[in-house]
């Protein structure tokens, strides 16, 4: 819990995942649809996609499997829909690994951290840093996916019109579906990622020509 904190140092707080665009445009207005776009996200969309990227790079990293790490990262990479998601992902993946292997060092994290000497996913930084500590998967996932709402419900606060009672329901309404998401990740291949988020995907492309904005994503 320590490294999904919001003080963890990742600049988390610089991106909103495409929910500026969307708060902009009127799609997110309220607690209810606040609810159901991040509702999608998680069970249809990125969030899903991650914790299952996150599981791969777990056990790559408990089976020390280099190549199956750096293959895991690529697929990563490769899948983020905008510039803007691909720089979300890849400067907090990298931030991640790096701020941990310096605060909690282990001989396996530092041998796997040497094969991804450049882009890192923010995924496959959390699987590779728990798998090389030995962490638990199923309770990892879950609290990857929990930091995950709770940080677009951060940004939300910041943008749209709720207020800090409106975004501690949100999250208690969609904690119990992370929970249930993140134990049937494990049994996923990756063959089983996809997400049918278009709209996000295109506000993420839009967000950059914004004409007014505070996120970077």
């Amino acid at each position: 819990m320590a490294w999904l904190s919001p003080t963890y140092p990742i600049g988390a707080y610089a991106y909103s995942h495409g929910l500026e665009w969307a708060v902009e445009t009127g799609s997110v207005s309220d607690e209810a649809t606040l609810t159901d776009w991040l509702g999608d996200v998680l069970e249809c969309g990125s969030a899903r996609n991650d914790l299952i990227l996150a599981a791969h790079a777990h056990c790559a990293a408990a089976a020390s499997d280099g190549p199956a790490l750096v293959a895991i990262n690529d697929l990563a990479l490769a899948l983020a829909p905008s510039r803007e998601l691909h720089l979300e992902t890849s400067q907090q993946g990298r931030s991640f690994l790096d701020a941990t292997r310096v605060a909690w060092p282990v001989p396996a994290l530092a041998s796997l951290s040497e094969m991804l000497d450049g882009e890192v996913a923010y995924p496959v930084a959390v699987g590779v840093s728990a798998g090389a500590h030995g962490m638990a998967l199923v309770p990892m996932l879950s609290g990857f996916g929990l930091a995950f709402v709770q940080n677009l419900v951060s940004a939300a606060l910041r943008v749209a019109p709720i207020g800090q009672s409106v975004g501690t329901r949100v999250i208690a309404a969609l904690a119990p579906r992370v929970t249930a998401l993140a134990e049937t990740v494990p049994a996923l291949g990756l063959d089983e990622i996809g997400s049918a988020t278009l709209k996000l995907d295109l506000g993420s492309a839009r967000h950059e020509t914004q004409y007014s904005r505070i996120f970077r994503s």
